[in-house]
């Protein structure tokens, strides 16, 4: 939609507010909102902010940002009621000279996706998203007590947890988002909406979406929804399994080849070589927490190898069943708390670096990876990706490919925001520490 019909839609759907969002390089959604009367203004002008407020943005001498919304992404907000009905564009930052700001991770996927074009190629993919619901205590807060206690694909009766994941979809659907399906995932509390793969741009953006209607649908049914990777021990963590594949300008899928018995091109293995060739460098980017090296642990379904195969649900990276255009490679250890803008670039970036340098993956490995010995996956040449967050940033700090996929700019402030946060956790005393050492030692 242009300006004009956006302003037409706003006054006809009785629109009183606008929020205006973008993510921080963390992922954390951030917006400012204005009343449906300074819409014309605000795409026109744009809105100023103060960048150095905004994790790894700007620092002070260089805050002055401006956030001008993209036409393209208006939506509303269904579960927004008439007195606050309320719609959404996401923005594109730029800097006080008027030039893209080159730490907006949206202009860095663009960035990446624009490369690929002149490739030959569109890029898309499509999410599992995860999530848990709990159960607020007496005063509000949330607890790591879920709702419900089934398992994977359960058909529960209609509770709360039920309620709220049906209710998701169907709000997301009526914004446009093409939900291909939602169920029930391992864990107690544990679920999951599925987004048919579209452009990766579209789909970030919808992510985006995601991350604060899922909170706020699930808080109005009295539940508290986390995208934390592991917030439980001993159960399976909460990932978000990233299927990619490319087209080229007929929109054939360039990943698959019916002259091959496995159905995939030379340069779909390529793609999957890059992937694997940059799995340390990209880790803390696809996984970006301390508590997303709890979830990266062997027994729990979540990867640990670097290795692809065409079913094995323990490798990093797979082949799903699906040829044509469903040909895809899935990525397995990105999770739903990091930057999907920062994400997709990674990955893409990756993908890209294998088909230029005409990569060739190892062989695919169809063996369950967790019952290996050390020696026989050291026999396979079989690495692991890196076991905590301090190790992932060191392999990040060193990487001149991410540098040059990131930008020096986000590169550095990455950098600098998570080893605060990982020296942070360094310094802590866990309980179980206390009940491990105290007595003892």
């Amino acid at each position: 939609m242009n300006k004009e019909e956006i302003i037409e839609k706003v006054q006809k759907e009785n629109v009183k507010f606008v929020e205006l969002q973008f993510m921080d390089i963390e992922g954390m959604v951030k917006t400012v909102s204005i009343s449906a009367g300074n819409l014309s203004r605000a795409i026109e002008e744009g809105i100023v902010f103060d960048g150095s407020s905004i994790l790894g943005y700007a620092t002070i001498d260089e805050s002055d940002l401006r956030a001008h919304p993209d036409l393209n992404t208006f939506l509303i907000m269904p579960w927004t009621d008439d007195e606050i009905k309320t719609g959404r564009m996401i923005c594109d930052i730029y800097d006080s000279g008027g030039n893209r700001f080159k730490g907006d991770p949206r202009y860095i996927l663009n960035k990446t996706m624009q490369k690929a074009r002149e490739m030959g190629y569109h890029f898309k993919t499509g999410p599992e998203f995860e999530f848990f619901l709990f159960n607020l205590d007496d005063e509000g807060h949330p607890t790591t007590s879920p709702p419900d206690s089934g398992g994977y694909f359960d058909l529960m009766p209609l509770d709360v947890a039920e309620r709220v994941r049906k209710e998701c979809t169907l709000y997301f659907e009526k914004m446009g988002f093409s939900v291909e399906a939602s169920h029930h995932e391992v864990a107690s509390g544990q679920h999951e909406i599925d987004l048919r793969y579209g452009d990766a741009m579209d789909i970030a953006d919808q992510i985006l979406t995601l991350k604060y209607g899922i909170k706020t649908i699930a808080k109005l049914n009295g539940l508290h929804a986390t995208f934390m990777p592991k917030p439980i021990s001993g159960v399976n963590g909460t990932g978000m399994h990233i299927h990619q594949s490319l087209f080229d300008e007929d929109g054939r899928n360039v990943f698959y080849d019916p002259s091959d018995p496995e159905g995939l091109s030379d340069l779909a293995r390529s793609f999957v070589a890059g992937i694997l060739d940059h799995a340390r460098e990209t880790s803390s980017i696809l996984a970006s927490w301390v508590n997303s090296y709890k979830r990266l642990v062997p027994g729990y379904e979540a990867p640990v190898y670097i290795s692809w195969s065409h079913l094995n649900r323990s490798a990093l990276a797979r082949i799903p069943d699906g040829r044509g255009k469903s040909t895809r490679v899935e990525v397995r250890n990105p999770d739903p708390a990091g930057n999907p803008y920062l994400q997709f670039s990674a990955l893409l970036a990756s993908g890209l670096d294998g088909i230029e340098k005409s990569l060739s993956p190892p062989s695919p490995v169809n063996d369950d990876l967790f019952s290996m010995t050390p020696e026989e996956r050291r026999s396979k040449n079989i690495k692991s990706l890196p076991s905590n967050l301090g190790n992932a940033l060191s392999e990040f700090e060193n990487s001149h490919f991410l540098k040059d996929v990131l930008g020096e700019h986000t590169h550095h402030h990455f950098l600098h925001v998570k080893r605060k946060e990982w020296e942070e956790y360094r310094q802590q005393v866990s309980n179980w520490e206390i009940k491990k050492y105290l007595s003892h030692l």
